[in-house]
């Protein structure tokens, strides 16, 4: 019954439209405005020509006149928003389409000579040379970048790496030229990151003085060769050498897979791997081999070769070494690839930052001002974080690509464990910090012409090619597992890969840590390398516990996995680390340094904080967790008047970043639409 009377009541008031008087009044509010963040943040307390310097590391000229090369024509898609130009691929293109235009931005290159030299030039500055003009092109678009460094990096690195002086002469200044176009037929569809298990099968015919290659099955079929759909006309094709019915092993041979007229070659049979989330403007293609025949001449031979009646030669009479030798040479990509994902995660961050420091959103007080994203607590934990981790690994691929281009036979395990390394937490990072970008910016994030989205696909492919990043994480536990098995059976100090501070004594970190010593770079080494040797020697003992049991050292690595994948990333991180403070040391300007010590303290502190092994080893206590977590809040607002002025260095054109990192409130007017 009262439930009755209640509603008998609700209607009544209803329908005598009885009203109450407003307890608050609506105040209307002028229209919101785009003010340029330069002209409303701090000024930069540091130089930021300088800090771009030393985050671009080389080559500055170079980049800038790349840039410029790719504003002044059409092939690069511009588009007017909001008063200013801006530069990306159209993704709402067919792949057909986007394939087209990325060969025709890759002959407007070409033409302008982007790639002079790149094979016939000498030296580390010609390297550098032409890695930063792949740092430029993978600015603008991921699939470019890849296209360029199939034929380049990939199929042009392995003539060059691979081969002798009779490719050299032969193919070298073709490539550069784009006589011809390269592919790189490694990948199978039933073998990625385990190389040595690939199918296809190679045999030697005496009386010809030819190989005959063959792809015995469907899993051997050639997959992902980028560039063997539509345009390229060679390949490098890896397969098993057969040689008086002795597998020799994994070795590379050229092979013409279309004539001059772009036609499809006899006994070669080629498919499209079709639609991808990202790359479409590149031509991934499928390849068979039936009884395809190639002269002798046609192996790369630097490590191994068939002489005319069919002998097998090398000098490397051990499959193993010999592997690794061969393989040597493939770390360009993982550079190029490292690199790239940081360029990527700086266009994410700068576009995400440059919102967030002219878009508001509610206020904190009755009719008060909206508060700007970036002035949010949580927005700084969200993006800066990020923004000293891109910083971090910045200067880790800069060392990277310092190693690599002063190489020599001797650094080739260094280089392989390190780019491995780099690889995979650069892509990590990079993937990582754009969908915390696309996310910080709202709905903006979704429109494809604002970059963060699109980015997103073009780069996820990272995390798996040129080495599945867990697969390459288990690579580096177990090269450091060889290091410092060798060390301990010779009795002699470990030397390489940076494991040297295991040599002193163990590091003792603090039982109570206080926000001072949290932000020393002594604190911080000593708790990096105190996880990495700790975890080091714990995977040594587990492995060397199983091998007690019966089990082999390869099973034994297996089945701790979960050791060697800490262990990766432990070592990742010790040696970003000591790449940054190197990087600082260089550094004479006081107010420099003083940012730098702030970035480089959020890198290490947001790392404890996120990474559960400091915790889960017992590197940190509780207590001392939380002292962390509460000191990367303290620097979140420390770093926030910097925002700009860090973003800003990273020296990215306003064109190649996303319309609303700048006016985006006319870049979405409806005069826009009229445009």
């Amino acid at each position: 019954m009262e439930k009755v009377n209640f509603r008998i009541k609700v209607l009544s008031r209803h329908l005598n439209q009885e009203t109450s008087t407003p307890k608050f009044t609506l105040e209307s509010f002028p229209c919101l405005s785009y003010k340029p963040p330069e002209l409303s943040e701090p000024s930069a307390v540091f130089d930021i020509k300088e800090m771009r310097k030393l985050v671009d590391g080389h080559n500055l000229e170079d980049r800038e006149w790349l840039f410029g090369l790719m504003l002044q024509s059409n092939l690069f898609n511009p588009m007017e928003r909001g008063g200013k130009v801006f530069v990306s691929p159209d993704h709402s293109q067919s792949k057909e389409q986007q394939r087209e235009i990325t060969m025709r931005r890759i002959e407007y290159l070409l033409e302008h000579g982007v790639f002079k030299k790149w094979f016939t030039g000498e030296g580390p500055e010609n390297e550098l040379r032409k890695l930063a003009f792949s740092d430029c092109i993978g600015v603008f678009d991921h699939s470019l970048g890849i296209k360029l460094g199939v034929h380049l990096t990939l199929w042009g690195g392995a003539i060059q790496f691979f081969g002798t002086k009779r490719h050299h002469d032969k193919w070298l200044k073709a490539t550069e030229e784009y006589v011809v176009k390269g592919c790189f037929a490694m990948t199978e569809l039933g073998h990625g990151s385990n190389v040595r298990g690939i199918e296809t099968v190679t045999t030697y015919d005496s009386s010809t003085g030819e190989f005959v290659i063959n792809t015995p099955c469907e899993s051997a079929q050639k997959y992902w060769i980028g560039g063997a759909a539509n345009h390229a006309t060679h390949t490098v094709v890896f397969s098993q050498l057969i040689i008086e019915g002795k597998n020799q092993g994994v070795h590379a041979f050229i092979c013409q897979i279309r004539d001059e007229n772009g036609d499809i070659c006899p006994n070669i049979r080629i498919a499209d791997c079709g639609h991808k989330i990202g790359l479409n403007g590149v031509d991934n293609g499928r390849i068979w081999f039936d009884n395809v025949r190639v002269p002798r001449e046609n192996l790369l031979n630097s490590v191994a070769d068939v002489s005319p009646d069919g002998k097998y030669l090398t000098a490397i009479k051990d499959p193993d070494q010999r592997f690794a030798a061969f393989l040597a040479p493939l770390t360009s990509g993982r550079v190029t690839i490292a690199v790239s994902a940081i360029y990527s995660a700086k266009v994410g961050l700068a576009t995400a930052i440059r919102y967030s420091l002219t878009r508001r959103a509610f206020s904190v007080t009755p009719n008060g001002p909206e508060i700007l994203l970036l002035d949010y607590p949580s927005h700084q934990r969200r993006l800066l974080p990020l923004l000293a981790k891109t910083y971090a690994m910045s200067f880790a691929v800069n060392y990277l690509k310092k190693i690599y281009v002063n190489r020599t036979p001797e650094m080739n395990k260094v280089i392989h464990v390190v780019s491995s390394a780099f690889k995979a937490i650069a892509s990590w990072h990079n993937m990582r910090t754009l969908q915390e970008c696309r996310e910080a910016c709202g709905g903006q994030g979704l429109k494809t012409e604002n970059r963060v989205g699109p980015l997103k696909g073009e780069f996820d492919v990272q995390s798996t090619f040129e080495g599945d990043n867990n697969v390459l994480m288990q690579q580096v536990s177990k090269a450091l597992f060889g290091e410092y098995v060798a060390a301990k059976r010779s009795k002699k100090p470990i030397k390489g890969l940076g494991l040297e501070h295991m040599n002193a004594s163990c590091p003792i970190v603090p039982s109570q840590l206080t926000s001072h010593t949290m932000r020393q770079a002594q604190f911080q080494n000593d708790i990096f390398c105190l996880r990495e040797r700790d975890l080091l020697e714990r995977f040594a003992a587990e492995v060397a516990l199983c091998q007690a049991q019966g089990k082999s050292r390869e099973y034994a690595f297996t089945l701790n996995y979960q050791l060697a994948e800490d262990l990766g990333r432990a070592y990742s991180d010790r040696a970003v680390l000591h790449t940054f403070l190197e990087a600082e040391a260089s550094v004479t300007s006081a107010p420099l340094k003083n940012v730098l010590d702030l970035v480089r303290s959020m890198y290490t502190l947001v790392t404890l904080e996120e990474d559960a092994a400091f915790l889960r080893y017992g590197y940190l206590s509780t207590d001392n967790a939380a002292m962390v977590r509460k000191e990367v809040a303290n620097l979140c607002g420390e770093l926030r008047p910097h925002a700009l002025s860090l973003v800003s260095s990273f020296g990215l054109p306003d064109a190649f970043l996303g319309p609303i990192a700048f006016n985006w409130v006319e870049a979405n007017a409806w005069s826009s639409e009229q445009n």
